[in-house]
């Protein structure tokens, strides 16, 4: 049975793919459906898949997200996963597809919440736009505001995995390229009302996609999301679902030690509680392979103080490093409290989760907010990580 992938705005659904691929369900505007309602589409989604994924970007009104956590609480229910992402909305919309693909794979619930982050880094979303004078979801420089204001002036603006901004000239040719993935892609377009085919002219060789451009009707959140109307939004990312599927289950897994899902990376889709949790008084070495109780699965207790030290002691994302991309190794934030070598010093981290704490939630507090200078596990190539006879000892069958 499928886990089930609900979004909050009918734009981020995208034609499936092919036949085989499900459709996310899609949860009405607050403001146009009672709550009773919501708890009964919550009810029937669980009833028929067992567990439900959602996506709800950054960019939706409070109130979007305030109306999902009460659905969940009321409901009681701990097979509710609520996915926050940051991409733009054609960017997201390319991520809720990618999960829907997923989800007919054999992947359980708690990979499948938790592998949203990791094929983020995989999206290249941004767009066009004619002006970036009321953009804020990017840094802008002063000179960037000043020149939006100039005839004819243009800006590519790449929102993710690495925000960049060009200015793009009257002749189409850009100040400087914009850093483009290392693997093969596609390319999806949404026009608005700035009339350019710099994305294709452009980006397509300089990128190296094969095949046909692909274009889809810009989503309704677009304007607002990149500050004008006048844009061309694009999203590079990987087509294939077997390729997706190698990916995610390349990944070494772990098992939550709250709620005991499934999961990749450093927190739970579910609960959101951080991957491992010191002992008090103990060091990190000390509190198994990666400190958490139940955390580790079959590589629990595989280092210890005498057997030295974990070469793979800060990366939860641990893969053959012959097979990692150095370009790709940005965003995937260890939790700090696994890489503290001070914990046993200072005892237990009264932000940390174990048997007796309130809310799991508290671990997305400000003050449980990742050290920028932490060292960041490394992300998987996807196609140097998939080669044929390829090894990443660290990953689970």
């Amino acid at each position: 049975m499928p886990t089930a992938i609900a979004v909050t705005s009918a734009d981020l659904v995208l034609p499936p793919t092919d036949p085989g691929t499900p459709r996310a369900a899609v949860l009405p505007p607050p403001e146009g459906r009672p709550l009773d309602a919501w708890v009964a589409d919550l009810q029937q989604l669980l009833a028929r898949y067992g567990h439900v994924v959602a996506v709800c970007p950054t960019s939706v009104p409070a109130a979007v997200e305030h109306r999902l956590h009460a659905v969940r609480s009321l409901l009681e229910s701990d097979r509710i996963a609520l996915v926050r992402t940051d991409l733009p909305p054609l960017g997201a919309a390319v991520l809720v597809r990618q999960l829907c693909q997923l989800a007919a794979f054999d992947l359980s619930p708690g990979v499948l919440a938790s592998a949203a982050r990791l094929l983020a880094h995989y999206i290249y979303a941004g767009a066009v736009l004619g002006s970036v004078s009321r953009l804020d979801r990017v840094p802008v420089g002063l000179g960037s505001h000043l020149k939006s204001w100039l005839p004819g002036a243009h800006f590519a603006v790449l929102a993710g995995p690495t925000p960049q901004m060009v200015r793009v000239g009257g002749g189409g040719k850009a100040e400087e390229p914009l850093a483009g993935p290392e693997f093969a892609t596609e390319l999806l377009l949404a026009r608005g009302q700035l009339q350019t085919d710099w994305p294709a002219t452009a980006l397509v060789p300089r990128w190296r996609i094969p095949g046909p451009v692909q274009e889809t009707p810009l989503p309704a959140s677009s304007p607002g999301w990149w500050g004008t109307g006048k844009l061309v939004e694009f999203a590079a990312y990987l087509p294939d679902p077997s390729v997706l599927h190698q990916l995610v289950a390349s990944v070494r897994r772990e098992t939550c030690h709250w709620c005991g899902m499934d999961l990749i990376g450093d927190r739970c889709g579910f609960c959101a509680a951080p991957l491992t949790v010191p002992e008090p008084g103990a060091g990190p070495r000390q509190a198994g392979a990666y400190g958490g109780a139940g955390g580790g699965g079959a590589h629990a207790g595989a280092y210890t103080a005498g057997q030295g030290a974990d070469p793979y002691a800060t990366d939860p994302y641990a893969t053959d490093p012959h097979t990692v991309d150095p370009y790709m190794a940005d965003s995937y934030t260890v939790a700090p409290h696994a890489t503290d070598p001070h914990a046993g010093a200072r005892g237990a981290d009264p932000h940390a989760l174990g048997p007796h704490a309130a809310d799991p939630r508290r671990a997305l507090g400000p003050a449980d907010a990742p050290d920028p200078h932490a060292p960041r596990p490394a992300v998987p190539h996807p196609t140097r990580a998939l080669e044929p006879g390829a090894q990443t000892p660290r990953a689970l069958p």
